[in-house]
């Protein structure tokens, strides 16, 4: 990602990025956009102009571009990033028109926004998971596909987010878990309020929750055995908030990150082809397809659609405390009773 305070005409896509940063969007966000901004660049500069000086036909013959190798949502995504750029720097004065606004305006594509996902069986999810070797590749996908948790969360966990009741996890790392998994032995308290670039608990965040109310998820007996093959292996870390994922690789020891684990998630899906460069969210397996994976199966396995939007972070305080109240005899129940089994 970009890191520049060049002047904005002379590195417009780079100002834009930069403020993105400034305004606190996730690295998620911050690399779509400067992935699709440094590609119309790109093009700009193959015609012979600058994103500074393009015409609405250069942006128009851009879009064109994008037609064939990429999904029709997948262009239109891209279009809503060029002109959402050119938006922005024309409230702030630095350029004075939008070549996208009408090209936008007239494209027969359109953002899907609730695509119809690849349909993959548990079977077929039990033989992905059967693939990852790595103990930390399969606990963070068990835990994902387990849990429903979205990414960003997914990493931000700590280990006093964890109760687990595990005799060698017990011994091995002498930890305190929040008290508010007192009396909820095996399961994991999700924070709802973590914001990019906020401290917690001694570490400052590169990846934020948005989760609307605070969530604790049942650890199942398989989550369980993968969390505990992973954190026999795992490494010392210098982070005060003793990250539960850290990494293995090139930064040992430091907390794995959502470009991290998208990667590693895309690198399987690739080899079973649940995934295509250019390929919308209908087609590609990401860690967000996991999400979606956990609510489908869930909700038709329970019947109960509050407990899975309890689980999934997604209800209003009054149907949460009743949620709450009843975890121990009601929630841990009928998601054990539920859960699919992946190992």
């Amino acid at each position: 990602m970009s890191n520049v305070s060049n002047p904005p005409q002379e590195d417009p896509v780079g100002y834009f990025i930069e403020d993105l940063t400034f305004h606190g969007k996730s690295d998620r966000t911050l690399e779509s956009y400067e992935r699709v901004l440094r590609r119309f660049e790109a093009f700009c500069t193959d015609r012979d102009c600058t994103p500074a000086t393009a015409s609405q036909r250069d942006c128009m013959a851009f879009v064109h571009s994008l037609r064939g190798p990429l999904e029709p949502s997948t262009v239109a995504s891209y279009a809503s990033y060029v002109h959402r750029f050119y938006a922005y720097m024309n409230q702030t004065g630095t350029l004075d028109s939008n070549p996208m606004k009408l090209v936008l305006s007239e494209m027969d594509e359109s953002i899907d926004t609730d695509p119809r996902r690849r349909d993959i069986s548990i079977e077929q999810m039990r033989a992905f998971v059967g693939d990852l070797m790595h103990p930390l590749e399969q606990a963070v996908v068990v835990l994902l596909l387990k849990t429903g948790l979205r990414v960003g969360e997914c990493c931000n966990l700590d280990l006093r987010d964890c109760n687990l009741t595990t005799e060698s996890v017990r011994r091995e790392y002498d930890y305190t878990h929040r008290p508010q998994l007192d009396g909820r032995p095996d399961s994991i308290f999700v924070p709802a309020e973590i914001d990019t670039g906020q401290l917690v608990n001694g570490e400052q965040r590169t990846a934020a929750n948005k989760r609307k109310r605070v969530t604790v998820v049942p650890i199942d007996e398989e989550l369980s055995e993968v969390l505990t093959r992973w954190l026999a292996i795992r490494p010392d870390t210098r982070s005060p908030a003793e990250p539960l994922f850290l990494d293995t690789g090139r930064k040992w020891g430091q907390r794995l990150t959502p470009p991290q684990v998208r990667r590693m998630v895309r690198t399987h899906a690739k080899q079973r082809g649940w995934y295509r460069v250019g390929g919308g969210a209908e087609e590609n397996v990401t860690p967000h397809y996991f999400r979606h994976f956990f609510t489908t199966y869930l909700r038709y396995r329970t019947g109960d659609r509050g407990i899975v939007k309890y689980l999934r972070g997604d209800v209003a305080q009054d149907i949460i405390d009743t949620y709450t109240h009843d975890w121990g005899d009601r929630v841990r129940d009928v998601y054990e009773q539920s859960i699919y089994s992946l190992l």
